[in-house]
């Protein structure tokens, strides 16, 4: 018989509903401390959690701490009796829908690669047979290392999905990227490897970042977008259970876990890849594409003569939000389109939702220096039933409400 939390359910509209269910493993490292709020926030949400601690994870949480915050038992030993007489390893390994590991050390990444079976953990990972997330996290040299690289594309290849650390500082003192990802940017792919939520089996588009509009082989016209909010964005509709294509601009952030990424460099590119990803129940434009391009791109390396500056005539590149807005019978069912603006920004954001033709827009001012591109954002939601103004957030809590706001549209 199994444990009673790889049993539990909820109940809904006077009927029982079953609960999605992970295996966390918590491996060593500072990091580990995070997991708690992990667990916290992954039970808050409905999802079931039954954790297993490592040797060297024990030296940073408890299994107390664990076992209160999941309600139930927390496994540590492959060899002990007791585990083996409730749940033997292997059951315990196919249990559950989906397996996580975090914070994932350099350690028990290179254990998945090669098949080692040396403790329960890793015996449980060698088991399962269900999808397997990872959130690594290691000190910088580490995790730039060649042999933690090769480990992670290999494990990609193998289809874990992998949450990509964050760049900051470290505990060690050192810089760089390597840093646990946040809990909500954890659960946000947990959720989406398990597929479920209001949105499950619609398609969305979101396209995110700026776009480089080449002048010669070495420059080109830009913006300063990040492309945090969109792929927030694209993250949290697929944590509602979408199936998400983002078609991202040149960016420097890793891949969302769970859905489609294309990469693209130009607006031209973009909107191909837009057209291709059609059809959509959902499209969010949330992409700083280029107005304009060089009308002609020189060949070679455009240089300095002592003279005047060259003049650099332009063209317009495609408008790809209100093409969406007016793709007949590929339109999707709700189009939202973003305005950057630096002055007047319910008035621009009013006329550009009226000529685009896109059911709602978000619209931010992006005067301040230091906003765009930045970490955070405050903005006004413009819909058929009104607007509405968002306090400053930072950029992930914009996206999942943004996309709460999606679901509740199409329940």
């Amino acid at each position: 018989m199994l444990p009673q939390p790889l049993r539990r359910h909820r109940r809904h509209s006077c009927r029982l509903e079953a609960v999605k269910q992970i295996l966390l493993i918590v491996a060593g490292g500072i990091a580990a401390y995070k997991t708690l709020e992990l667990v916290r926030l992954a039970t808050k949400a409905g999802i079931g959690v039954t954790a297993v601690l490592t040797k060297s994870g024990a030296q940073f949480v408890t299994p107390l701490s664990l076992q209160a915050l999941t309600g139930s038992k927390t496994y540590q030993d492959l060899f002990s009796l007791t585990d083996e007489s409730e749940m033997g390893h292997i059951e315990l390994s196919r249990a559950a829908d989906l397996v996580v590991i975090a914070p994932a050390t350099a350690n028990i990444l290179a254990k998945m690669t090669v098949g080692l079976a040396d403790d329960l953990a890793s015996t449980l990972l060698l088991a399962t047979d269900k999808p397997v997330l990872v959130a690594p996290a290691m000190n910088v040299r580490m995790w730039q290392h060649p042999a933690t690289e090769a480990n992670i594309n290999l494990l990609k290849q193998r289809g874990v999905l992998v949450v990509e650390p964050n760049e900051g500082p470290m505990a060690c003192g050192e810089y760089g990227p390597g840093r646990l990802a946040e809990p909500l940017e954890i659960l946000s792919a947990i959720q989406a490897a398990l597929n479920d939520g209001p949105l499950r089996g619609k398609h969305a588009i979101v396209t995110s970042g700026p776009t480089h509009e080449p002048i010669d082989p070495v420059r080109f016209i830009s913006n300063y977008s990040s492309g945090r909010q969109g792929h927030a964005i694209a993250a949290a509709l697929a944590a509602l259970g979408a199936r998400v294509t983002l078609i991202s601009g040149p960016v420097a952030l890793p891949d969302p876990p769970g859905l489609t990424t294309i990469r693209v460099k130009t607006a031209c590119e973009m909107q191909s890849a837009v057209q291709d990803a059609l059809p959509a129940d959902i499209a969010v434009c949330a992409a700083a594409v280029g107005d304009w391009r060089a009308a002609a791109e020189a060949r070679h390396k455009i240089k300095k003569d002592g003279g005047a500056p060259p003049t650099l005539a332009l063209a317009e590149n495609p408008d790809i939000l209100a093409g969406l807005s007016a793709s007949g019978p590929l339109r999707p069912l709700l189009v939202i389109g973003f305005a950057a603006e630096t002055e007047k920004l319910e008035e621009h954001a009013v006329a550009k939702r009226s000529r685009k033709g896109c059911d709602w827009l978000v619209a931010n001012n992006v005067g301040g220096t230091g906003i765009m591109g930045g970490n955070e954002n405050e903005v006004l939601l413009l819909t058929e039933a009104g607007s509405e103004h968002w306090n400053r957030m930072n950029k992930l809590a914009v996206a999942q409400r943004l996309a709460a706001k999606i679901g509740d549209y199409f329940k």
